[in-house]
This record gives C-alpha cells, structure tokens and sequence, in this order.
C-alpha cells in the first residue's frame, strides 16, 4: 500500500537517508525542514546543532538528490513555547529538563504529526534510530545511537503515525548509504549539545533568561560551605563547576531547592536512590501497568539501565508513576524522563517528579 508520507527533515545525514528508504519503498514522500528560530543564527551556525542557518539548505540539497517535493514550515513560535520556554521554566524550579525529549513530544509528534494529518499525510518519518515493531517502539540494533529513550514519551496514536526507517542499522551504515546515494551530508559530524544555547554556556544562557540570584550551599547538615550566583545552573550530580575547595573529598549536588535558592552538597554516597516517582504516565507499549510490574527502567539518555518494580497508581492530583529499582541509581534529576521498558521494547514513561533512598520519602526538587 502506498502511503502519503511527511518526512522531516534536519539536515542531517540521518534524516536525509530516512527520507531516500521511504521515497524508494515506493511512497509519496515530501520534505519538511522545520524552522525553529527566526534567526537561525541565534541559536547556532556551522555543523553542530539542528538548526542552524545552513541546515535548510543541507535538507533541501538532500531533498533535490532523492527527487521529493520539500517546504520549509516555520515552527519557531512553537519551539520557543514548548521548549525554550519550558527548559527555562524548568530550571528555575529546580529541575533539570531534557530538551531534545521535549521537542521530539511536542514540536515533532504533535505540532508537526497534527499538521501532517490534517494536511492528508498517512504518517511522518524521522531519522530516530529506533524501530518499531508490532506497534512498540524498540530499541535500535546500533546500542551507541539508539534513541528509544527521547522518544518514550510518545502515546500509542503517535506511534501509529510514525515511521523510523533506521533503526535496523548502524551510523556507519548510514553514513556509507549516503555516500553511495550523492547526498552531501554522508559526512556531516552528528549534532551536539543544546541546538538553541549557541555557544554551549547553559549556565550563561540560564542568567541571561533568568537574571544572577546569589545564594548559600550548604552541606547535609545545613552549614554553608559556599555561595552560588543561582540554584537554576545547577543540576543533581554535578561535581565540577561548584566553586568549593579544601575538602578531604568530592562534593556532589544532591538538591536543589529553589524556594530557598539553596544547593546542598554532599559525598557520592549521599546521591544513591532506590526509589522514584514520576508524573503525567504515557503508555504506548501497553496498557498502564497498575499491579506491580518487574521491568527495566532507563533514567537518561544513553543512561544505564536498572531492573526495577513498577506500577500506576491514582492520586489526587492525577495518576503517577511509582519505580522501586532492584539497585541504588546515583545523580537522578527531577524533570528528566523515566522510561519503561520491556527488554528492548518501550512500555511507557514518566517525568521524574520525586526521588527517594527506601525509608526517607522525599518531594519533588528537594529530594535527593
């Protein structure tokens, strides 16, 4: 069967070769770069981010090589809202938000997949490495890229609509297709770092957005050890960056508390937790698991993967996701994303609202 089929398109060599499978199945395949800022050059320019200012030219070059239609939609004020905004806001709340997730949900499989649906299209492709089968999402064959992680937060009719035709081989083979193809991006470096923080200063970007709040760190048992110029450019686990010396060991962050605008540091050992809530459960892989579940559970991306218990319960504010891992995790964040997983295949996932070591619950932020 013949679909209509958007594929988006970064730029990059990953799209580039998705779009050039789907176009060769035999579909009816049109390109899409998306605008994501106004100026481009605000955000990044040469070959490291997702859009730059020559990405568009990058995609539309990849686009006349496969002989496909190609638009460019300007999707900027939705960025900006959805991510850019949020990632601010996010921080100042003491949590530590993962922005290429919240793009992926809300700018390319809502934004974009609504747009695509009403404008006719049977489904949207990207060059995610990850695959889908049988209607789940599963893990790539390339374990180095594999991006099944950032894309858990989809829901099952999302997934319905999607197409990721590389998740069946590696970057290398990707790489060397394009080569074989004449597409000029086979050797375009991957993306890195934020795509919207130009010169990679989080922190300087944070203040910019934010404005300097000085403020204590302080140790486990509340004696200051230090000041910080705000709790916002901070994030759980970090070791470098804290301005502190003269310790017999390594400090660590092991909250924030924005309130307060306070940092407690502390020993490694103090980062370890057992125990994990999340908020706003998306199921694309089965149904809410509401009895207690053994599973796996990936708590960053390319992060390490623990066998976990895990069930949905209801509360007052909503259902939430409650994880009890098999083994202590150490530098978990509030606002990254928990992702459940059955063996390789994606069940569903959470945002990280509350972390906990067994027998000290603790909330949201302040928890460490």
């Amino acid at each position: 069967m013949t679909l209509r089929v958007l594929a988006a398109m970064s730029g990059g060599v990953d799209s580039a070769v998705a779009a050039a499978r789907v176009a060769e199945a035999g579909h009816d395949v049109t390109g899409v770069h998306l605008a994501l800022s106004k100026n481009p050059q605000s955000y990044r320019t040469g070959a490291r981010g997702c859009c730059t200012v020559e990405d568009s030219h990058d995609a539309r070059r990849a686009a006349d090589v496969i002989g496909i239609p190609f638009y460019v939609w300007d999707m900027s004020e939705e960025f900006d809202r959805e991510v850019v905004q949020d990632f601010v806001a996010e921080y100042e709340s003491g949590n530590t938000p993962n922005p290429c997730l919240r793009c992926n949900e809300k700018i390319k499989f809502e934004a974009v997949l609504d747009r695509a649906i009403a404008l006719g299209f049977d489904a949207v492709a990207t060059g995610h490495h990850v695959r889908k089968v049988d209607g789940r999402l599963v893990r790539s064959v390339d374990a180095a890229k594999d991006q099944s992680y950032v894309l858990g937060v989809l829901d099952a009719e999302q997934l319905a609509h999607a197409v990721f035709p590389l998740g069946d081989c590696t970057k290398e083979e990707v790489r060397a297709e394009a080569e074989r193809r004449g597409l000029s991006v086979a050797d375009k470096p991957d993306s890195h770092d934020i795509c919207f923080i130009a010169d990679g200063d989080t922190a300087g970007f944070l203040n910019r957005r934010i404005g300097e709040r000085p403020g204590p760190i302080q140790d486990e048992d509340g004696n200051v050890v230090g000041t910080h110029n705000g709790a916002h450019t901070f994030t759980v686990g970090q070791r470098k960056g804290l301005g502190l010396g003269g310790a017999a060991h390594p400090r660590y962050v092991l909250s924030i508390e924005p309130v307060q605008n306070t940092v407690t540091v502390g020993p490694r050992a103090s980062l370890a937790v057992d125990e994990i809530t999340g908020v706003r459960p998306v199921w694309s892989g089965s149904g809410p698991l509401t009895e207690p579940t053994e599973c796996h559970v990936q708590l960053r991306a390319h992060g390490e993967v623990y066998p976990a218990t895990v069930w949905q319960r209801g509360t007052g504010n909503g259902d939430e996701l409650v994880v009890r891992l098999a083994e202590p995790a150490a530098g978990v964040a509030t606002g990254q994303a928990v992702v459940v997983y059955d063996g390789d295949a994606v069940l569903g996932s959470a945002t990280i609202s509350a972390t906990a070591r067994s027998g000290a619950v603790g909330t949201g932020a302040t928890s460490a």
